[in-house]
């Protein structure tokens, strides 16, 4: 879909986010050669590497791929990020209280610096040391809870949509990228899906839910596989079939070869390649479409 293309302008211009127009997707993926390719990078560098982190740079590289949805809606016209930044939800007071943690230009950087970047940002966070979080935080507590709702959508649309830092408030512009990333599986949950934040203003949530072994069919026999099931919820002004099947090729193509991750000395990440679709497939799909 084009950048600013009719359906895209009929859609930001019937529906308001994100009280409708939201999809929803998942993708069940044999995780095994992403947890052999984790241990390797564990092994190679000392860093603790999670799931979590392989899916966060999964979603960065298909946003990569995909800039008809890396931005933000403003004044009724797409607007493309210059950077693919991507949040992740940090649990805060043991359950109590939640955070976001951006990191800048994630398609760019090897997985063991997520890890790395993503793990001080936590500990920065929990030991109270944010100073923007914390700024929030003590604004919030001032405020009636009756001014919280259009606050918040002020401020979300001055950061996440103008671009705009207010330090009072301890706002940074486009405080959360353009996907947030978050995790369920440390709960042994399955699978769920996130609730859009409105004042996040971003247009993908992906859900990582809990690895199990499950039955799945290889090469015709039964076999148990190491799976996981990720969620995303979808704002659809930015996102539709197409696009949602694009993204979620990029990602499955990261599971199935996860050497795609790797940065080359050079900084220039791995080309991502979507698989190809059966060639009998094809010729057999071919056969039953209908000629004009």
């Amino acid at each position: 879909m084009a950048m600013n293309s009719t359906r895209r302008k009929l859609a930001i211009g019937t529906w308001s986010a994100p009280k409708e127009g939201n999809i929803y997707g998942k993708l069940t993926l044999n995780v095994e050669p992403a947890l052999a390719y984790i241990e390797r990078v564990k092994e190679q560098t000392g860093q603790k590497v999670t799931l979590t982190h392989f899916v966060g740079k999964a979603v960065a590289m298909a946003l990569a791929k995909s800039p008809g949805l890396n931005g933000r809606i403003l004044w009724g016209k797409y607007i493309q990020h210059e950077t693919v930044d991507i949040s992740y939800l940090v649990v805060l007071e043991g359950g109590g209280d939640l955070a976001k943690a951006k990191i800048r230009d994630l398609d760019k950087k090897p997985l063991e610096a997520v890890a790395t970047e993503l793990r001080a940002l936590a500990e920065k966070l929990r030991a109270g040391k944010d100073k923007e979080f914390e700024a929030t935080k003590s604004t919030l507590k001032l405020i009636p809870r009756f001014l919280v709702r259009p606050l918040l959508w002020v401020t979300g649309w001055l950061a996440s949509s103008l671009g705009l830092s207010i330090g009072a408030l301890g706002v940074s512009k486009f405080p959360f990228g353009s996907a947030i990333i978050t995790s369920v599986g440390m709960f042994g949950l399955d699978e769920g899906f996130v609730p859009p934040t409105p004042f996040a203003r971003v247009p993908i949530y992906v859900l990582v839910g809990a690895v199990s072994p499950r039955p799945t069919v290889v090469n015709g026999e039964i076999v148990i596989q190491k799976q996981l099931t990720i969620t995303a919820t979808l704002d659809h002004r930015f996102v539709d079939g197409f696009e949602g099947g694009q993204l979620a090729k990029t990602v499955r193509a990261v599971f199935e070869h996860p050497h795609m991750l790797d940065v080359p000395k050079d900084g220039v990440p791995a080309k991502v390649e979507a698989p190809k679709a059966d060639a009998k497939a094809e010729a057999k799909a071919d056969e039953k479409a209908p000629t004009a």
